[in-house]
C-alpha cells in the first residue's frame, strides 16, 4: 500500500475518534442535563427561569412583581454560584450561563432594578438598601429595594449579578485635574427653601459619593454651594452632575471682593458712615467686607461672584484709540470742550486712580465694579470739571497755563473721588487740539515772529561782520602795539628789578650789619664778661697777695722802725732797676751833711730817671 494512503487512513481514524469523543460529552452533558444535574463555571453565573411551579402556595407571581421570591414560576432572584448544582430538571427550570460582571478602573456601574417597590412620589432615584452590592437579589428585594435608578454605585471590580433584575450600565469616574474645582448639582433631596438659589454644606456624605447619607443629613436638591477639589470621585451620574470650572485666580496687585448669594442674613458691618450699600461678615449673604488676597480659591461661581479689585495705580485714557490692558477705558474718548471765546477744542486727559485694599468691598458695594465706577463717576467728573474749566478762560490762555491748568484740576478731582472711597493719584493734561482756523491764525503769527526774529539775526549779523572787519584792521597793526607795547613792559620790569635788586642789596647789607652788630655786641659782652671775671679773679688774687703782704710788712715794720723800713724798700727798688747806690761825686750840704736818702734822690734826678724809679716804686 503507498504511503500517502496509510496517511490518509490515520488521519480519517483520527477524526471519528475525535468526533466519538466530542458526541460522547455531549451526550454526558445531555444525559447530566437530563438528570438535573448542571455545571457551572468558575467564570460565570447561572440565571434560572422556573417554567412552572407544581405546589404550594406560591405558584403565581404577585401582581407587578418580575422576579420570584418564594419559588414561582418566572425569573428567579437566586442564581446559581460556580459548582454542581442538582435537581434543575430540564422540563421545569431553564438556566443560562452568564459571565461575572467587571468593573475596570476609572469607570462605576450604574444599576437600574427590573423590580422592586415602587419610587415614591417625587422620587427618581431609589434609596439604598443592603444587598452586597446587588450580588443578592433576595436581599435587595426583601430589604425593600426599589425598582429604578439606583443610589448605589458599583466601583471598580468583579460581581456575580443578576441580569435579570439589575441592568448595569458603566459610567466614567468623576477625575477633576489640578487647579480645578467640580460644580455639583443633584438630582435628588429635599426641595430648597424659598429664597435660596443652592443647597447648604452637609456632612457625612463622603463629597457626595454616598447619596443616602446625603438624603438622610437633610441635603437639598439642585445647585449646592459646596464644591469638588482636584481628584478622583464616584460620584453616580444618576444622583448628581458635576461641571467642571477654573479656579478663581485673585492677581497679583488686585484684592478679590466675593457677593455671597448663600448663607444667612447677614448684619450690615459698613458703619453709620456709608450708607450705599451692606457689608457682611465672611459666610453670610451679601459683600463680604474682608477682600481676598492674591491667590487661587476654590470658589462655586454660581453661589458666590468675586469681583478682582486693582490696588494697583490704575491709569485711565480720555484718548480715542488709546486704551490700557484693563480695558476699563476702552469706551472713553477723547474730550470736547468750549473755550471763553466761542472756540471748541479736543483735550485728552489721563486720570490715575488708587482704590485702598479696605475700601474695595465699599466701592463694590456702591457700584457693584470697576466699570461702573468708571461710567458712573469717573466720566461724568472729570469730562464735567474739563468742560467748565475750559469755559473759563480763552483759548490761548488754556495753552499757556496748562500746568496751572493740571493741577488745579488734579486737586478739584482729588477732593471729588474722594467721597467715593477713590483715591484720585494725579491729573495729566495730554494733547490740546484747538481749531484748524486759530490754529492757522497763531502759525501766521509765529511766522510773523519767527521771520521779524530772522531779520533781527541777520541785522546782528551785518554788526558783528562789521565789528569782525575793524577787528581784523585791528589785528593788521597789532603786532607793533603789542610788539611796543611788550618794550615798554620789559623796560618797566627792567626798572622794577633793579629796583628790586637794590633793595635786596640793601636789605642784605643792613641784614649783615645787624648781624655783625649783633656779633660784636655779643663778643664784647662776653670779653666784657671775660675781663670782669679775669679782673675780679686778678682783684681777689691781688687782695689775697697785697693782704699777705700787708701782714708782712707789718710784722717787718714792727721789727724796726718805719723810717727805717722805708729806706730799706727805697734801696731794694734802686737795686732791682741798676741805680747805683754810691755816687761818683758826694756832694754835701750847706751844713756839709745829709742823709742817706737826699744822695739818693739827687742822684735820680741827674741821670732823669726819675720817672722810671717812680714807676717801680708805684710813687
Amino acid at each position: 500500500m503507498d504511503t500517502w494512503l496509510v496517511d490518509i487512513w490515520f488521519a480519517h481514524q483520527r477524526l471519528i475518534i475525535v468526533i466519538g469523543l466530542v458526541l460522547l460529552a455531549l451526550a454526558y452533558r445531555q444525559i447530566l442535563w437530563l438528570c438535573g444535574v448542571i455545571v457551572i463555571p468558575n467564570d460565570s453565573i447561572g440565571v434560572v427561569t422556573k417554567k412552572f411551579a407544581v405546589f404550594g402556595a406560591h405558584r403565581n407571581l404577585p401582581d407587578g412583581s418580575i422576579i420570584a421570591l418564594h419559588g414561582e414560576a418566572g425569573y428567579q432572584a437566586a442564581t446559581l454560584t460556580p459548582g454542581l448544582h442538582v435537581g434543575l430538571w430540564p422540563l421545569q427550570f431553564k438556566v443560562e450561563l452568564v459571565k461575572f460582571l467587571t468593573i475596570p478602573p476609572g469607570k462605576v456601574g450604574c444599576v437600574e432594578a427590573c423590580d422592586g417597590r415602587p419610587l415614591p412620589m417625587g422620587r427618581i432615584i431609589a434609596r439604598q438598601v443592603a444587598c452586597d452590592a446587588f450580588q443578592d437579589a433576595r436581599a435587595f428585594l426583601k430589604n425593600g429595594g426599589e425598582r429604578g435608578p439606583q443610589m448605589a454605585l458599583m466601583g471598580p471590580g468583579t460581581y456575580r449579578i443578576n441580569p435579570l433584575l439589575f441592568r448595569v450600565e458603566l459610567a466614567n469616574a468623576i477625575d477633576i485635574p489640578d487647579n480645578k474645582v467640580g460644580v455639583v448639582t443633584t438630582r435628588e433631596g429635599c426641595a430648597l427653601a424659598k429664597g435660596e438659589i443652592a443647597g447648604l454644606t452637609v456632612e457625612g456624605h463622603n463629597l457626595f459619593q454616598d447619596p443616602q447619607a446625603f438624603i438622610d443629613n437633610h441635603g437639598t436638591k439642585g445647585l449646592q454651594e459646596q464644591v469638588l477639589l482636584s481628584g478622583r470621585y464616584f460620584i453616580n451620574p444618576r444622583f448628581a452632575t458635576i461641571e467642571i470650572v477654573e479656579m478663581f485666580e485673585v492677581p497679583i496687585a488686585h484684592v478679590g471682593v466675593v457677593i455671597a448669594y448663600v448663607g444667612d442674613e447677614g448684619k450690615d458691618v459698613s458703619g453709620e458712615l456709608f450708607r450705599h450699600g451692606n457689608l457682611v461678615s465672611k459666610g453670610e449673604k451679601g459683600v463680604w467686607v474682608e477682600p481676598l488676597d492674591p491667590g487661587k480659591y476654590p470658589i462655586n461661581p454660581y453661589t458666590h461672584k468675586v469681583s478682582n479689585v486693582p490696588t494697583a495705580n490704575v491709569v485711565l485714557n480720555w484718548a480715542t484709540g488709546k486704551t490700557e490692558a484693563h480695558k476699563l477705558d476702552a469706551n472713553l474718548s477723547t474730550i470736547c470742550v468750549r473755550s471763553a471765546d466761542g472756540f471748541k477744542f479736543n483735550l485728552d486727559v489721563s486720570q490715575i486712580i488708587h482704590i485702598p485694599r479696605n475700601d474695595a468691598p465699599k466701592v463694590i458695594a456702591r457700584f457693584g465694579g470697576m466699570a461702573a465706577l468708571v461710567t458712573q463717576v469717573l466720566e461724568p467728573t472729570i469730562g464735567n470739571y474739563f468742560r467748565n474749566a475750559a469755559q473759563g478762560s480763552d483759548i490761548i490762555d488754556f495753552l499757556k497755563n496748562r500746568s496751572v491748568r493740571q493741577e488745579e484740576a488734579r486737586n478739584a478731582i482729588s477732593a471729588a473721588l474722594k467721597e467715593y472711597n477713590v483715591g484720585a493719584v494725579d491729573t495729566l493734561i495730554g494733547d490740546i487740539v484747538p481749531p484748524e482756523e486759530l490754529m492757522k491764525t497763531l502759525t501766521d503769527r509765529k511766522i510773523a515772529e519767527q521771520e521779524r526774529v530772522t531779520y533781527e539775526t541777520q541785522r546782528q549779523a551785518q554788526e558783528v561782520k562789521q565789528q569782525l572787519e575793524q577787528a581784523t584792521a585791528l589785528a593788521a597793526t597789532q603786532a607793533k602795539v603789542v610788539d611796543a607795547e611788550r618794550q615798554v613792559a620789559i623796560a618797566q620790569f627792567n626798572a622794577e628789578a633793579g629796583v628790586k635788586s637794590a633793595e635786596g642789596s640793601a636789605r642784605t647789607k643792613t641784614i649783615n650789619a645787624e648781624a655783625d652788630a649783633r656779633a660784636k655786641r655779643i663778643n664784647a659782652d662776653a670779653d666784657a664778661m671775660v675781663l670782669r671775671a679775669v679782673g675780679e679773679a686778678e682783684a681777689a688774687k691781688t687782695h689775697a697777695v697785697g693782704g699777705a703782704e700787708a701782714e708782712v710788712i707789718k710784722l717787718k715794720i714792727a721789727s724796726m722802725e718805719s723810717s727805717n723800713y722805708a729806706m730799706v724798700q727805697v734801696a731794694e727798688a734802686l737795686a732791682k732797676s741798676g741805680v747805683k747806690l754810691v755816687p761818683d761825686i758826694v756832694a754835701g750840704g750847706a751844713n756839709g751833711g745829709g742823709t742817706l736818702v737826699d744822695v739818693l734822690l739827687a742822684n735820680v734826678i741827674r741821670d732823669g730817671r726819675s720817672q722810671r724809679v717812680l714807676a717801680n716804686t708805684g710813687g
